[in-house]
Parts: structure tokens; sequence; C-alpha cells
């Protein structure tokens, strides 16, 4: 098995296995030159020199050069100072290109020899002209880098939902794939706006205990379910996973809350169904819109009864003289009208 040791270029990003080259007695925290793609850079060691798996190595190994010295660290730190002032001349010449680009950050190497630019956009974008431009400002390689919303925010930094830095600038080296389907699984509102973080996509966090609500799913019953209870029969509207209890819609209306180990069994020890989940999917969806459809029924009787207690009396039918005369009264007006449309047709 290879020895390696890990390091990090900066604080809280991924770790990169090099080989030690010899020097078993780098330490975490140590500095070291080590040999990349784009030429040396310096980098910190995170993991100590220690041995992995065969399958775990990726390629090329590439080695560490030497031990980081105090002008190579005094370099570094120097041209680290240096990079919010080439952020603002790369903002200045996006905007004299008109190019629809987020600059986000800078990063010279340890040497000064390259300048990295981090920026954000939603479509692709001909950034030929300003790299020309940039590099006859700065005398030195430039290299743009297109990046991710959730990239942006780890560079930027912030302030999560929760009110505490986010995960992915304070301890989260890399990104996990995130799915609504674990929000679904701890019962989380699906409003965008609630599970979404400062980048706008999923929140990191839906991933950390998606094993355990998952595991805990297995042990519940499913909703709509029915269930025997200590208070009698019913079905299950809500499910608890972290305190291993639902809560049931007895027989008579009643919602109690009954721990999972004390339920005495579900339909299927008497034959209604063919699993331990209460029954096929059909028959709990079947079995649901029926109490919904009775709870509508019975609330539509209250209504109408309420409302007969509360309508008027009908208006009383008018006497049969006086509609007679109403009668009477409108033949005496057609009467007149006709005379007077005979003669104008004459005239």
């Amino acid at each position: 098995m290879p020895i390696v040791v890990g390091v990090q270029f900066k604080p809280i990003t991924k770790v990169y296995h090099f080989d030690p080259a010899g020097m078993l007695d780098l330490g975490a925290q140590d500095f070291v030159v080590v040999d990349t793609a784009r030429g040396p850079e310096v980098a910190q060691v995170v993991q100590p020199p220690h041995q992995i798996n065969d399958d775990e190595v990726v390629g090329e190994m590439k080695r560490v050069v030497r031990r980081a010295s105090a002008w190579d660290l005094v370099q570094r730190d120097q041209w680290l100072h240096k990079e919010q002032e080439a952020l603002a001349i790369c903002k200045a010449k996006a905007r004299e290109h008109n190019l629809a680009i987020k600059l986000v950050r800078c990063e010279y190497s340890f040497d000064g020899g390259r300048l990295l630019v981090y920026f954000a956009s939603e479509d692709r974008v001909d950034f030929r002209a300003l790299v020309r431009d940039l590099a006859r400002v700065f005398r030195t390689r430039i290299e743009m880098r297109q990046i991710g919303v959730r990239d942006e925010a780890k560079l930027l930094d912030g302030v999560g939902k929760c009110g505490r830095q986010l995960c992915c600038t304070s301890w989260l080296r890399e990104f996990t794939p995130v799915s609504i389907r674990m929000a679904k699984n701890q019962q989380l509102p699906l409003n965008p706006d609630e599970i979404s973080g400062v980048c706008g996509r999923l929140l990191c966090c839906l991933s950390y205990e998606d094993d355990l609500y998952r595991e805990q799913n297995k042990k519940m019953p499913k909703l709509g379910a029915e269930v025997l209870t200590p208070h009698g029969s019913g079905r299950v509207r809500h499910i608890h996973p972290l305190k291993e209890s639902v809560t049931v819609m007895l027989e008579n209306h009643a919602l109690v809350e009954v721990a999972v180990a004390e339920l005495i069994s579900t339909k299927s020890a008497s034959g209604q169904s063919c699993s331990t989940c209460g029954g096929c999917t059909a028959k709990r969806r079947a079995s649901a819109e029926e109490d919904n459809a009775r709870m509508r029924a019975e609330a539509a009787r209250r209504r109408a009864k309420k409302g007969e207690e509360e309508a008027p009396p009908p208006p009383t039918a008018p006497a049969a003289g006086a509609r007679e005369g109403e009668g009477q009264a409108s033949q005496r007006k057609r009467k007149r009208r006709r005379p007077r449309n005979r003669s104008d047709r004459g005239g």
C-alpha cells in the first residue's frame, strides 16, 4: 500500500494526496511546496504520512518537492494582500468589455506567477479579449475559472438559516449530493424557501441525518395504515420517526399519539391486508378518501342545518284579486299602444 500525505491549498477545501518523497516526519499544520499540474504551489499538511489502499489512488500521484521556507511563506503573504486590488481591477475591465459575469475572487500563486480569477455566469462567455487585457495589466499568466452557485457561496462565506456560519466555509470540505427525497424522508415542507440555502440550492444539512431517518422510517407504519392500539382501532395520520411514535385517528375521530412498540397489531393480523404496512397503496388511499368524504359530508350537514335555522321566511304569495287587477291593467296598456303603432305606419 502506498504512503501518502494529505494537504490542502486553501482552508476548509478538498484534501489532496501527494507522495511524501521520504519525508515521513511531516506533521499537521506544516507547510510544503508540492508539484501540481499548474506548477509549484504552497500547501498545508492536514494528514501526516499514512498508508492507503491502492484503489484510492487516482491517476499519477505528484510528489512533495520540499518543505516551505520562510521566504516562500513571506512571498505567499505578500501576494495574498494584492488579491483584493486585483479583483477590483478585473471588475472594472469586465465592465469595459460588457461581459455579463460576476467576478467572485482572485487568487495569486505563492510566487505571483499566475493569477486565477473565479467568476460566475449563467451562460457561456467569450472572455478571450478580457484575458489578453488583464495579461497586459498584471504582466502574469491569467486563468479564468467558472464556478457554480455553491462554490460561490463557499468563497464568499455567509450565515445560514440556523444563524451559524455556512457549513461549506466552516468545516465541510466537499459537497455531497442532496435530493428532494431527503426532505421527504424527514417530513419537511417542500417549500423551496424553507429547504434552500443562501446559494439557492437544497440545504447541505439535509444529508446529515438522512441515513438515520431512513432506518427509522423502516420501523414505522405507513401513512393511512389501519392499526390496532390500546385505545381501539384507527388509521395512521402522522408519524414521528425520532420519537418512534405515530398519531392515530380513532373511529370516533379522536387523535392519539401512540408509541410504535405499544401498537397491538395492524389489520394484517386479522387477514384484512397483505402486509404489515396496513394494506397496499391503493387501499390506503381509498380508505383515507372515505374518511375525508365522511368528514366533509358531516361538515356539509352541519352547515345546512345552521343555514336552515338562520334562513329568512319565504315571501308570501300575492292575493288572487291583486293578480287579476294587475292583469287588467297590463291589457289596458297594450290596447292604448296599438292605435299609435297603426297610425304611425299609415303616415
